[in-house]
């Protein structure tokens, strides 16, 4: 049997490597598709546990909602992103709920434009570990307005943040670049009282960002509970 002119096999053997990397690349993406499913989130082309710095691009994620809808960073590209570390249990959490004063800066951000991304990274083993129905029922029980309410009880977001306390704020600029970390505002107590004294922080961030300003408190303490993250 004569043998294909060597253009035609490199042809056929470039065909076939293409071809298997295809299908890889669909069997990847059925495998992911199927665990965020299930609830798993997942970096995009990020290592894991790389936490950025001000000024780099923040690792891309995807992840389900508290109503099973599945969400990606990169979807909201061009707009700024705030999120928000969240986990009932924790008094500082509370506060800032229970205040109102975390709707009332949920709502602001939003009639801005952004987009408001809540994180529960709380791992199931932990004792207030609520589940995304139970999460879901509180937040509308805060009157609370974020964007979603994100699950990732294996932590994976959170890590590759660097999310370390409830709450903990992070702002993405339109061209996913991180532009803000840190706390919620100044002044780090679990007192609702200390609210109408304290600086809120994303609030003067975003107003800054919109105006076309530097941030001029880009880089803040975060205070709250420890992130009860799987180990």
């Amino acid at each position: 049997m004569p043998s294909l002119p060597s253009s035609a096999s490199s042809r056929s053997v470039n065909a076939a490597r293409q071809a298997r990397a295809a299908l890889n690349r669909a069997s990847r993406r059925a495998v992911m598709a199927a665990a965020v499913a299930l609830g798993a989130s997942f970096l995009m082309g990020t290592a894991a546990h790389a936490a950025p710095t001000l000024g780099q691009q923040a690792p891309d994620f995807v992840a389900v909602d508290t109503s099973g809808k599945q969400h990606r960073l990169s979807d909201f590209a061009g707009k700024f992103v705030v999120l928000e570390w969240t986990n009932p249990g924790c008094p500082f959490v509370r506060k800032h709920y229970g205040s109102g004063n975390m709707p009332a800066t949920q709502k602001a951000a939003t009639a801005k434009g952004a987009v408001w991304l809540a994180v529960n990274s709380t791992e199931r083993a932990a004792s207030d570990y609520l589940k995304p129905t139970a999460l879901d029922g509180w937040m509308k029980e805060q009157g609370a307005a974020p964007t979603a309410v994100l699950m990732d009880e294996d932590g994976v977001i959170g890590q590759a943040y660097g999310a370390r306390t409830t709450p903990h704020m992070f702002i993405i600029d339109p061209k996913g670049v991180l532009v803000y970390a840190g706390g919620i505002d100044s002044i780090a107590s679990a007192r609702p009282d200390d609210i109408p004294r304290a600086t809120n922080y994303v609030n003067q961030a975003l107003g800054e960002a919109y105006g076309g300003k530097p941030i001029s408190a880009a880089a803040t303490k975060a205070y709250g509970c420890s992130v009860k993250y799987k180990t």
